[in-house]
């Protein structure tokens, strides 16, 4: 039997009402990428710790093995949603051709469930955080490109290094008015980043809020409905303290909301 998750449960801390976060990862195996799939693990692990650890009813689920039906289907219902990081996205669905620099493998059942899943929670307006790849795929799904390689002398990933090491630390200035700059109450952040593509051509309805200081487009929001998306890495352990916590904080005020705001403004 498909287990859904249901918006609201009892929780196991205080005997409150609990949310429920379903955490869309792209696959629960990587034959032959052993390496990059353990590190994967660890940072989509750690999200659901602290999601949990924050009063969430937080389940993960791997889009590449459940494809789109299936992962809409068991997702039907949840509170909000978190798209964690992973594979390029096809170029396909973009417009775009393969053979560029720095391909990696791609997981086209996990691009359409998750192009899919965005696209419904615009639609229904559930409360959506996308991590790294998260971000490409709600600008992706909605209509938006990427820049397929930043080069070799972008200062967003250390590519020769091993996988729980190409987390690369650089700065973020946020847009004044961003809702993101008002969650964590600043105008800049240090943040940790291994991505070689970025957001590229915007997808309507979104805006940019953050960029780093060579002008790549590090987070977006979009202007009507409660779905935000950041390039960095919150969840990775060398990221500065908080920064995970104040993302599903937010996520948890635009459950009860209907929308994303800042602590000041709710």
């Amino acid at each position: 039997m498909t287990r859904r998750l249901d918006r609201v449960g009892p929780d196991a801390h205080d005997g409150v009402m609990s949310r429920s976060l379903a955490i869309v990862e792209v696959a629960r195996a990587r034959p032959g990428r052993e390496e990059y799939h353990a590190y994967v693990q660890v940072l989509n692990g750690r999200i659901l710790t602290l999601a949990r650890e924050r009063g969430w009813d937080a389940e993960r689920f791997p889009a590449e093995e459940l494809g789109t039906e299936e992962l809409l289907e068991r997702t039907a219902g949840t509170q909000a949603l978190v798209l964690a990081g992973g594979e390029d996205i096809a170029p396909e669905r973009y417009g775009a051709r393969r053979g560029y620099p720095a391909e990696g493998p791609h997981a086209e059942r996990a691009d359409a469930a998750q192009i899919a899943l965005v696209r419904r929670a615009l639609a229904q307006r559930t409360p959506l955080l996308g991590i790294c790849r998260g971000l490409q795929i709600v600008n992706v799904a909605l209509g938006g490109t990427l820049v397929q390689d930043l080069g070799p002398d972008a200062s967003h990933v250390n590519a020769a290094a091993p996988a729980h090491r190409r987390m690369h630390r650089h700065r973020v200035e946020f847009a004044a008015d961003s809702i993101l700059g008002g969650l964590y109450g600043a105008r800049e952040l240090d943040v940790q980043s291994a991505h070689h593509q970025a957001v590229d051509a915007l997808a309507p309805g979104l805006r940019v809020v953050a960029q780093a200081e060579d002008g790549v487009v590090e987070a977006a929001e979009h202007a009507s409905a409660p779905i935000v998306g950041v390039q960095w890495h919150p969840e990775d352990p060398g990221a500065p303290a908080g920064q995970l916590a104040t993302l599903l904080d937010g996520l948890a005020l635009a459950a009860s909301r209907g929308e994303f705001a800042s602590p000041v403004a709710a």
